[in-house]
């Protein structure tokens, strides 16, 4: 029987190597576009075989988009971990806040990503398909959270709409400075400017 010792290792070496295979194909992609580079070409740069890219990602595609900081289930974890007191815009914000801390943790990687986004519209569905279910799991939470039937009076659907598009803008804004500001920051100002009602500047 294999030690816990070994078997944290291969998991460590499994994680480094699904890193790496991340890392090389936002790399080339960044430099040669989307077109411009294979799956041979991505496995090439970290040293292991195509079948070994297989492994890891059923294509190029989804070794750019890479994983989610956290998925919809820890959102929703997230949020019903949250006192019931706290109100929902203020939960969203916290919830949103701590994903925005762990996208900060790796900056080079997701300002490197969002580049590749940018500059290869054609990944955009499948980020779109990837944030359709979060945002489904979300509306739920928040459903549960404030006692009402989805469908019913939209709230819990616009709600989440709203935290996810202070997500994304700050993001964006991030981005496009080089992910100078801190990105926690850049959320808690969208959902500043969300709790206020968006008064005109």
């Amino acid at each position: 029987m294999d030690s816990a010792d070994e078997l944290g290792r291969r998991h460590r070496k499994k994680l480094e190597t699904r890193a790496a295979l991340e890392h090389a194909a936002l790399t080339l992609v960044a430099e040669r576009g989307l077109a411009g580079v294979t799956v041979e070409d991505i496995a090439e740069a970290v040293d292991v075989s195509s079948r070994t890219f297989f492994n890891y990602f059923p294509s190029k595609e989804d070794a750019l988009i890479g994983p989610s900081p956290a998925s919809a289930t820890e959102l929703r974890e997230r949020l019903e971990a949250l006192p019931s007191d706290v109100p929902v815009l203020e939960a969203l914000r916290l919830m949103s806040r701590v994903e925005a801390e762990r996208v900060q943790e790796q900056r080079e990687q997701w300002l490197l990503r969002l580049k590749v986004f940018e500059q290869n519209p054609s990944l955009l569905p499948r980020l779109v398909a990837g944030g359709t279910e979060t945002e489904r799991v979300v509306t739920s939470a928040v459903a549960r959270w404030v006692g009402v039937e989805l469908g019913t009076s939209g709230y819990p659907e616009l709600a989440t709409a709203a935290a996810m598009a202070a997500f994304r803008v700050a993001m964006i804004r991030w981005s496009a400075a080089g992910g100078r500001p801190s990105l926690p920051n850049l959320v808690d100002e969208a959902f500043s400017q969300l709790a206020a009602g968006l008064p005109n500047p």
